[in-house]
């Protein structure tokens, strides 16, 4: 008998003798059996903090791992969809970003083992594609937010609502005119499902183009939460794009998706979240904190 929890899984009250674990109705076979016909590859840092602490491990990830997963797919056979990013497009020069824009990526700044990497990712899913017949597709994913995310991962949705649920000051890097655009979780798991689904080969925004500053998005978070937090405004982070919106008219036409959770229904729910977070890991002794604003040599983004 036992339970487990971690920050970003819950399972309390599910024992080792549960009778539906005892049955097997969770995964019952291997990702290398024959009978996998859809491979969804999202294994990857995706924080700023995590992938600038550890940038071999991130290339390594985004290039070795997706080889392994194209390899996978060539032998059984399968369908890949590769979850690739907005990163791709860098500080864009073109707004919002549609999937034919080839983006302005610094290639040995500090993100770019992630942006870099993803790219590299995508050139990998076409060439099997073209030369080996793999089914691929490729999700170039914006920024997304919602509940069981990790608390303290350094990104600005986490970071906005633990500092003001905290009572602590609202980190802004820059003057907080940057902008981005954030969609829920359930939406995207709509968008992966259905390209997955579909006959879309080439590559496909998924976002939300409802479009907000930093600082607005800030704002938000503290009237959501009710903080008397202050705004505390740093040094603007390198290669940090000023603007991030997602033209999502590829995805509407082709695959009948756009989001359809409103900003701030999902935050309040994210906010629910955090909030028995805090309480469960205040009654045991561990109340996570954001992550510090620079890592090594570079600082955290408005991700």
């Amino acid at each position: 008998m036992g339970t487990c929890r971690t920050s970003n899984n819950d399972c309390r009250g599910l024992s080792r003798s549960d009778p539906a674990l005892l049955k097997g109705d969770g995964i019952t076979h291997s990702a290398g059996s024959p009978h996998v016909d859809q491979i969804y590859h999202l294994a990857s840092p995706a924080s700023p903090p995590n992938y600038m602490y550890n940038p071999i491990k991130t290339l390594k990830t985004n290039t070795i791992g997706t080889l392994n997963m194209l390899g996978l797919a060539k032998r059984v056979s399968a369908r890949l969809l590769l979850a690739s990013t907005s990163e791709v497009y860098g500080d864009p020069e073109v707004h919002p970003q549609n999937e034919g824009y080839w983006g302005h990526v610094n290639p040995i700044g500090p993100r770019a083992c992630y942006d870099e990497g993803k790219r590299a990712a995508e050139t990998m899913c076409y060439a099997y594609m073209k030369q080996e017949g793999v089914e691929v597709r490729v999700a170039r994913i914006f920024n997304t937010f919602g509940p069981r995310m990790h608390m303290n991962d350094g990104r600005v949705v986490s970071n906005f609502i633990l500092q003001a649920l905290q009572g602590e000051p609202l980190t802004v890097y820059g003057s907080g005119s940057q902008t981005r655009a954030f969609q829920y979780v359930s939406d995207l798991v709509n968008g992966l499902v259905a390209l997955m689904n579909s006959n879309v080969s080439s590559p496909v925004n998924l976002g939300n183009p409802e479009e907000h500053t930093i600082l607005e998005f800030a704002q938000l978070i503290k009237n959501l939460v009710g903080s008397r937090s202050e705004i505390q405004f740093l040094s603007e982070a390198q290669d940090d794009p000023q603007k991030r919106k997602p033209d999502i008219r590829k995805a509407k036409l082709m695959l009948g998706w756009e989001p359809v959770v409103p900003l701030e229904e999902g935050l309040n729910k994210a906010i629910h979240y955090f909030r028995k977070e805090l309480e469960y890991q205040a009654n045991n002794q561990y109340i996570p904190k954001p992550k510090p604003a620079r890592i090594k040599k570079g600082r955290t983004r408005h991700n």
